[in-house]
């Protein structure tokens, strides 16, 4: 289970229709609405600061939400739609989705590469080439990973690492159905495989002469 879920705070907007949400947003609030888990919609307003942080964090619509508003039990939720000014491009309405505990949903999970010392390529100095911080993974509500291992042990310099070769968390799969790169061992600067090789070669041809 992920680490800790980020709160948004909200409150029940009393009224419904264009005027409540015009007065929402004098009163520095962005209107938005939750709906489905099986539970009927909730017209609400958060804070127009603390929404805009959010979005300027980005993942934004890929991330799962504690969403507690005054009056209510907090619920998961996901956002599916940011509403924005066209001229200013700022929110102007937020629509949630609640998630029940078997709901699938698609969020970026981070990648920690383990075993280091155990990497051949890492030993002869060579670097650690990060293709991808985060993987897009379909979970469970009710199971997100905290993160995504990835362990380098026996890699050397020119290996690459690939979602298939990762062993992801139970429940959990890629939305991406190809086999992309998620890291690899690159040489050191100023050294490739041909040099290693050709300073190997002229090192066994000086044995060879004595």
């Amino acid at each position: 289970m992920a680490g800790k879920i980020p709160d948004l705070h909200a409150t029940v907007r009393a009224g419904t229709g264009k005027g409540a949400a015009r007065q929402a947003r004098r009163d520095g609030l962005v209107p938005g609405v939750v709906y489905g888990g099986g539970a009927d919609p909730i017209t609400v307003n958060l804070p127009f600061n603390a929404l805009l942080k959010r979005l300027k964090e980005g993942r934004f619509l890929s991330t799962l939400f504690n969403l507690k508003v005054e009056g209510e039990s907090d619920v998961r939720v996901i956002c599916r739609s940011v509403q924005r000014d066209v001229v200013k491009d700022l929110p102007t309405h937020v629509d949630f989705m609640r998630l029940r505990q078997n709901s699938k949903v698609n969020l970026f999970i981070p990648v920690e590469f383990t075993d280091e010392a155990e990497s051949p390529g890492i030993k002869r100095g060579g670097v650690l080439t990060v293709v991808r911080q985060e993987i897009e993974l379909i979970v469970t509500a009710s199971d997100i990973p905290e993160k995504v291992e990835v362990s380098l042990a026996g890699l050397d310099i020119n290996d690459h690492i690939s979602i298939s070769m990762v062993k992801l968390p139970k429940g959990a799969k890629p939305t991406i159905t190809r086999d992309f790169t998620i890291a690899s061992i690159s040489a050191p600067s100023g050294l490739s495989s041909g040099d290693e090789d050709d300073a190997e070669g002229e090192g066994e041809e000086a044995e060879a002469e004595e």
